[in-house]
């Protein structure tokens, strides 16, 4: 995902902005980190560099 695509996501729960937290990137790609609402405080993963907005009960856990 691109850094700047943060500026148009919202919270899909509130609408409310979303912090990025980046734990990996290449070059200008975001390959994994987190999305967190600065409302409610949910976290929304990036894998791979695709963000997993989907509500928390939507959501699949991965096999461990």
């Amino acid at each position: 995902m691109k850094e700047d695509l943060v500026d148009i996501t919202c919270c899909p729960l509130d609408k409310h902005d979303l912090d990025l937290d980046i734990e990996e990137r290449e070059g200008d790609e975001i390959l994994s980190g987190t999305l967190t609402c600065t409302e409610c405080g949910e976290t929304y993963p990036i894998e791979d560099g695709i963000p997993n907005l989907l509500p928390p009960d939507m959501r699949e856990e991965a096999p461990a």
